[in-house]
């Protein structure tokens, strides 16, 4: 397994439709073939549990240019369980978002090229911090008022970071999940393996894997199959 892990936003309008692609749920249930597991935490309580309405709610009310939620996407390693996969991400969902919303899904699709499994998770994270006041939908995604903070909604703590101070927030990122990956590894009888630093960064001259298309894939396939039944 190459070591993987990225986050990105995702913006006003596109939140409900994206929970039900990680979820496999609506118009995606074709797709739940490849679904292992789901969980979500920290759900305020107009939702009555119920992720869908939250994001859907958030399309609705989030302001226009703000993002609606923060999303981490890795690779899991194949070693784990699927049991010990779901005890690794809701660790990690303890880490990065101990007080909000958050939606988890877990996906082990088949290689179409040697047909090995690639499990890997989303986690589609709200910026809004849950503080204990009990708000109306309508007000939940509301600007939030210092002065009274049960009359707007509830506050972001996304805001006010220096670009320098991102990717020094993502390198430190990806080394805890790396860590937390490798001590579950390690928990489960498997030895740590994963690093979370560039090839470069390690010195190392070797390319990173790239990433193959579905059409370079059924050429590849296409000249296996041919190989195989050459004389």
């Amino acid at each position: 397994m190459t070591y993987h892990l990225s986050v990105k936003t995702g913006g006003k309008g596109a939140a409900a439709r994206h929970a039900k692609y990680i979820g496999r749920r609506g118009a995606f249930e074709s797709k739940s073939e490849d679904l292992v597991d789901t969980f979500s935490g920290n759900l305020p309580g107009w939702t009555s549990g119920d992720t869908t309405k939250f994001w859907q709610t958030a399309d609705k009310y989030e302001r226009s240019n703000a993002a609606v939620y923060r999303e981490y996407e890795g690779a899991l390693p194949a070693e784990l369980t699927h049991t010990q996969m779901r005890e690794a991400l809701e660790e990690w969902m303890q880490h990065v978002a101990p007080n909000k919303p958050y939606e988890v899904a877990i996906h082990e699709p088949v290689a179409a090229l040697g047909g090995v499994p690639q499990p890997h998770f989303h986690a589609m994270v709200s910026d809004r911090v849950l503080d204990g006041i009990d708000r109306p939908a309508e007000l939940h995604f509301r600007r939030y008022n210092p002065k009274k903070p049960e009359a707007g909604g509830s506050k972001k703590d996304s805001g006010g970071r220096t670009p320098l101070a991102l990717r020094n927030e993502l390198k430190e990122t990806r080394k805890a999940f790396a860590d937390l990956l490798n001590r579950h590894l390690t928990a489960n009888g498997h030895d740590p393996r994963l690093d979370h630093r560039s090839h470069q960064e390690r010195g190392l001259s070797a390319e990173p894997g790239r990433h193959l298309g579905p059409a370079r894939v059924q050429r590849l396939r296409a000249a296996q199959a041919q190989s195989a039944t050459s004389p």
